[in-house]
């Protein structure tokens, strides 16, 4: 024996393994049947390799059969709606019978029809024939020098370097994912739960004053330079429900781009892209925020990037699902306009970024690294110019109204006054929010009747808002004008029945009108 055909049969699997990048999924105890996959190409078939001598042809067709009857296994395993499997024999002589017609078209399964065994056969006589079909089939040329004879050491030698290739290869990708044991992504959660229930403590997480005191996005303080409040609201939550779903997240995204890039590179991307998302938060939107998302949609963009570098790889395990839940987000943040979306997709962009900074563990490529270096400060020095800008004065009465808002917590009226009163001249057509701050902070400082002309002017722009008439009907009954105190007091009343302190003034002003 030549051992011509097992040299051959190896020969093609190492062909499948190394250059077409196709994986092992199957092989049979006597290593005579080999079965592969190429999960990122969906378009590319299933390969079956067996190394068996046809005596006669209805053999082959039961062969054939089994092939489609186990493709039709695999497809259903895999959810396609159709599947092919390339079936190559590798045989010493042909049939002693009539084949060629078993070949001549694929052999479809009959039941739906959705799975095809396309079969060729390479014998020794006829290599060269055979190679030529399947570099046809492939569309890819496949071609080798064979030798008359083989040893076993050789043909040994060459199944080694098959299989050795394989089980190297994997065992490359799988280092991929080994980068780095979860660490950081345990301690940032941890973090995130204790600042949580802290913060619920000193008055509670959604309060608007305790977020800014605890660090929160606040434009007015960025501006008078407090930067520690582009990263110290990655670890504040707005509600239990924002804490829950945002460390649900990071959990699953965490750990896993923990393993992929180690322990410190991760904590850089994740701070690095927290950071960039309240920069582009900061950018955009004059709102207070908070929260872990901008990181959390930072380790999709560090995701990304391992796609960026291995896209095969990453299509062939975790792909589709990190791509489907990405696009899910983002249409459901844009769906909702309550979510900070600016901050979104600037934690996506910082984290592909920071990611192509350190890219991988035991890896170099400098020059692409020195890119992603160049490019990421480019961003971030334009992105914080623009902020510090035209966002500024893009922003400004929203940015100050909000600032206004902040000093009446503290029961800084004096600050507040002076600032909405700045407000008011500015604006071309002041709102009856600012206007009714305004009144407010003129009770708080006695000035009740320049908070009686703006209580007025706020109910001109806006009837509905029942404060403005309660407020308006306690400055007319310390001034004594009780007709005028009760007029305002029943409206209150009405636009507001549930609001008990409001019935309970109008209940005292009738009994003093009796």
């Amino acid at each position: 024996m030549n051992n011509r055909e097992d040299y051959i049969y190896w020969r093609l699997a190492y062909y499948f393994i190394s250059d077409q990048e196709y994986r092992i999924i199957q092989l049979s105890e006597n290593k005579k049947e080999l079965w592969l996959e190429k999960i990122e190409n969906k378009k590319a078939p299933i390969v079956r390799l067996l190394r068996h001598d046809l005596d006669w042809s209805n053999s082959m067709q039961r062969d054939i059969e089994f092939t489609a009857t186990n493709g039709e296994r695999i497809r259903k395993q895999l959810g396609r709606s159709e599947f092919r499997v390339f079936n190559i024999y590798i045989s010493q002589f042909p049939p002693v019978d009539d084949y060629e017609f078993r070949l001549a078209k694929p052999f479809i399964f009959p039941e739906g029809n959705k799975t095809e065994a396309h079969s060729l056969l390479i014998t020794s006589g006829d290599y060269e024939k055979g190679l030529q079909l399947l570099s046809e089939r492939l569309e890819s040329i496949v071609t080798f020098q064979v030798k008359d004879e083989y040893t076993e050491q050789e043909v040994e030698s060459q199944k080694r370097e098959a299989l050795g290739y394989a089980i190297k290869k994997a065992k490359t990708e799988k280092e991929i994912f080994t980068n780095g044991k979860p660490f950081f992504t345990y301690i940032l959660i941890f973090i995130q739960i204790a600042m949580f229930f802290f913060m619920e403590m000193q008055g509670g997480s959604t309060d608007t004053s305790t977020l800014i005191k605890f660090g929160a996005k606040f434009n007015p303080y960025i501006y008078e330079g407090e930067w520690w409040r582009f990263f110290a609201p990655i670890f504040l939550h707005i509600g239990f429900l924002h804490l829950a779903m945002n460390t649900m997240a990071l959990y699953f995204l965490g750990t896993e781009v923990e393993r992929i890039f180690g322990n410190a590179r991760f904590l850089f991307i994740y701070l690095f892209a927290g950071g960039m998302g309240f920069v582009a938060s900061f950018i955009f939107s004059a709102n207070v925020s908070a929260g872990a998302s901008g990181a959390i949609f930072g380790c999709f963009g560090a995701l990304l990037y391992f796609c960026f570098i291995y896209p095969k790889l990453f299509f062939r395990t975790m792909g589709p699902s990190v791509i489907a839940v990405l696009v899910f987000n983002l249409i459901f943040g844009f769906s909702i306009s309550s979510i900070d979306n600016a901050g979104h997709l600037g934690g996506l962009a910082g984290g592909f970024l920071a990611a192509g900074i350190m890219h991988f563990p035991k890896q170099k490529k400098l020059m692409l690294q020195l890119a992603f270096l160049i490019l990421s400060t480019a961003v971030v020095w334009g992105s914080l110019s623009y902020g510090f800008t035209h966002a500024a004065k893009d922003q400004g009465e929203r940015t100050n109204l909000l600032l206004a808002k902040e000093f009446i917590q503290q029961e800084n009226y004096e600050q507040a006054h002076e600032l909405l009163t700045e407000i008011e001249e500015k604006s071309s057509n002041p709102s009856a929010q600012i206007y009714f701050d305004l009144s407010y902070t003129e009770i708080m400082l006695n000035m009740l009747g320049e908070a009686k002309t703006h209580l007025q002017k706020a109910i001109e722009l806006d009837p509905d808002v029942s404060e403005a008439y309660f407020n308006l009907a306690l400055i007319y009954y310390q001034e004594n004008n009780l007709e005028q105190a009760k007029i305002n007091a029943e409206k209150a009343v009405e636009l507001s029945p549930e609001r008990k302190e409001y019935a309970d003034t109008l209940s005292e002003i009738n009994q003093l009108l009796q």
